[in-house]
């Protein structure tokens, strides 16, 4: 029986009130989830304060973004030891906004899934297409190359990474691929995990493109999709729980 992981990317938003009352939410008793994994990755200023509240429970925290260099003269960076130093489980690698907002190629992109491994922590690897390159029908060859870079880079550890298919064009748009294109493209991803590792089939892959309370049953009903990586519903805590449910009655 499949097991899923639906993890929650606040991206740059929270205080430290309203994360206590949001992270408050989350951890009050539910119905069962024996079939669903739950996470959140924060903005870093508040790693410790989702260990302090989360730890004990079965809502586990992790990093949005980790250094590609272990440590030194890199003003600002954050590296995979801090982040181990607040037992973060996981970290995102890749993300679209990092991506296209800060110039992250996939050899970048690789050696920071490869420092937070070392470190123990799983990387969440975002793989995913552009409109433009949608529209000129590379959605393939351009997910393909960014997972094949972390591939390539990690070597025998490529079982231990979850990955997460965002389209570019449909995060934070409201728009979102229908569960056939979504089940397409993570069949190719797993496909190609396959072709590296041999337990491919226990790899996270995860949807990440304006998964929603209403949309996300169909989509996690798809054979190949195990999970979601969530931004704006992850801020509203009944969204959230409504997603870890609809994946919990699968």
């Amino acid at each position: 029986m499949k097991r899923f992981l639906v993890v929650g990317n606040w991206k740059m938003n929270g205080l430290s009130a309203t994360n206590a009352d949001l992270l408050g939410a989350l951890l009050r008793p539910s119905p069962t989830r024996d079939r669903v994994d739950i996470a959140v990755c924060v903005p870093a200023p508040y790693l410790a304060q989702a260990q302090l509240i989360c730890q004990g429970s079965d809502l586990v925290w992790g990093a949005q973004d980790v250094s590609a260099h272990e440590s030194g003269a890199y003003t600002g960076e954050v590296s995979a030891a801090m982040l181990h130093d607040f037992k973060a489980r996981y970290v995102l690698v890749g993300h679209s906004e990092r991506r296209q907002y800060h110039g992250e190629s996939s050899s970048v992109v690789a050696a920071k899934a490869q420092r937070a491994l070392a470190k123990g922590i799983t990387p969440i690897v975002c793989v995913g297409e552009t409109l433009q390159e949608r529209e000129a029908g590379q959605t393939e060859d351009v997910v393909k190359r960014q997972l094949a870079a972390v591939i390539q880079q990690v070597g025998h550890c490529a079982s231990e990474i979850v990955v997460a298919y965002e389209p570019v064009w449909a995060i934070g748009t409201g728009r979102t691929a229908s569960p056939e294109h979504a089940q397409a493209v993570h069949a190719l991803l797993r496909a190609q995990l396959s072709a590296a590792t041999a337990n491919a089939q226990s790899i996270h892959l995860l949807y990440g493109g304006s998964m929603n309370a209403s949309n996300a049953a169909s989509l996690l009903a798809q054979p190949d999709i195990d999970g979601g990586l969530v931004g704006g519903a992850s801020l509203k805590p009944l969204d959230f729980l409504a997603i870890v449910a609809a994946a919990q009655a699968l």
